[in-house]
């Protein structure tokens, strides 16, 4: 496969010495660039904004400049020649920001090395039945009601159908749920009572992705060149409730990165996410078994982990089923709902704490790539989180392109614990 990288903050440790890092990246088999955010660190641990905001970018769209923010012209050089660098190799090279048209303007003018910039979770909706990491699924907040009553939606109703929702699944019972749950779409309804106005108000969140995504488009489409449009949604079992619809995207965006978390605890892992369900599943209901909360999470988005039956079986760690059977069938759908693998990049994220979540080793990242490209990918971005650590990168490297093999004077991935620094001073 093809492979990405994403080269996070903070930036400096790759522009100082960009071109040895790159040439170890070429021999390991990357192919393109993601770089971001946007800022440069301080010696005071504060961000300068590595985009200077250029006042004619704003008139030309009839707006007023903002007030001049500090700059680190030197910073923004050595970013301008790593960016010059990669490019020269041949890579894309896309952006870890987006904005209003002023904004692409004036990153483009300062860096025109850039093909495109990124979104993060674009248009999405909340996921989580518990209120974590922001938001919770059963809410309405203020700039929704606005942004729902602007599209035409009666917010009223929208209301109503989430208070109906909030209140059947405050009253799930073991008969209701082993009756229903397995019975398909149909059952679900039954299941959860939904009704008019929940489905109302399911089908104005997909709404509100598509209408984020047109505008985002139409703003980008106003800069003085093309600049590709990328987007990071969650995998699909969870589209259904982010609003992410995989068929409607390809028409808006030139790339889509898949989200492949699968990680525990933290935030936006599979299983951390899971288990969060399952706890609240029982927390509102407390006859129901965890095996009625697995149950419900199969009814509601078709997951059915393999090896997994219990909360307790989510610390056991990822059985090979799960890379074979789950991440292959997730990898399958993107593909098919996208329709074009060229278009379609797979954002993988391991590494030691993913957004804070439980460590995934380099078995973990091999399952997850290996069954990726079985399912018919062609290309993934390697989110370090923070670096990419030896073994991980032996994995990418095996898989893309030179081995990488350890030596005393050779690469070594950024942050790794090299054997000499662990020798005692005689």
């Amino acid at each position: 496969m093809k492979f990405w990288v994403f080269a996070f903050n903070p930036l400096e440790r790759y522009m100082d010495n960009h071109k040895a890092i790159f040439d170890a990246w070429e021999d390991g088999g990357v192919r393109g660039l993601v770089v971001g955010r946007m800022f440069f660190m301080a010696e005071d641990g504060s961000h300068i904004p590595a985009i200077p905001q250029d006042p004619a970018a704003y008139k030309h769209f009839g707006l007023e400049p903002p007030e001049p923010t500090p700059r680190d012209e030197a910073k923004e050089r050595a970013l301008a020649a790593m960016l010059d660098d990669a490019k020269g190799r041949g890579w894309p090279v896309m952006v870890f920001d987006s904005g209003p048209p002023a904004h692409v303007q004036s990153l483009i003018n300062r860096y025109p090395q850039v093909d495109g910039v990124i979104t993060d979770g674009p248009g999405e909706n909340h996921y989580e039945l518990a209120r974590h990491h922001g938001g919770e699924l059963f809410e309405l907040r203020a700039h929704e009601r606005t942004q729902f009553g602007d599209m035409g939606f009666e917010v009223d109703r929208l209301e109503r159908g989430i208070g109906k929702l909030r209140e059947s699944f405050h009253n799930l019972t073991p008969d209701r749920v082993r009756y229903h749950a397995a019975g398909g779409a149909l059952a679900g309804l039954l299941l959860f009572d939904i009704d008019e106005d929940g489905l109302y108000w399911l089908r104005a969140r997909q709404q509100r992705s598509v209408n984020n995504w047109r505008q985002a488009r139409a703003d980008l489409d106003k800069v003085d060149r093309y600049v590709q449009f990328g987007g990071i949604p969650r995998i699909t079992s969870w589209s259904s409730l982010t609003g992410q619809n995989y068929h409607e995207m390809p028409q808006y965006f030139d790339v889509i990165f898949p989200k492949h978390y699968y990680w525990h605890r933290g935030f936006d892992g599979m299983y951390g996410t899971v288990q969060r369900w399952v706890q609240k599943f029982m927390e509102w209901n407390p006859t129901l078994s965890e095996a009625d909360g697995f149950l419900l999470m199969k009814s509601l988005f078709g997951l059915d982990l393999p090896g997994v039956n219990s909360l307790i079986d989510l610390e056991m760690g990822f059985p090979e089923e799960f890379f074979t059977q789950l991440v292959h069938s997730e990898t399958r759908r993107a593909l098919d709902a996208i329709g074009d693998p060229e278009k379609t990049i797979f954002w993988v994220s391991t590494g030691r704490y993913p957004h804070a979540g439980d460590p995934m080793p380099a078995r973990d990242l091999e399952g997850i790539l290996r069954a990726t490209q079985e399912a018919g990918a062609t290309r993934f971005l390697f989110h370090p989180d923070p670096d990419p650590g030896p073994a991980e990168w032996t994995i990418l490297t095996n898989l893309c392109g030179k081995p990488w093999r350890q030596s005393r004077d050779g690469y070594w991935p950024p942050d790794s614990r090299q054997p000499d620094e662990y020798l005692q001073p005689e």
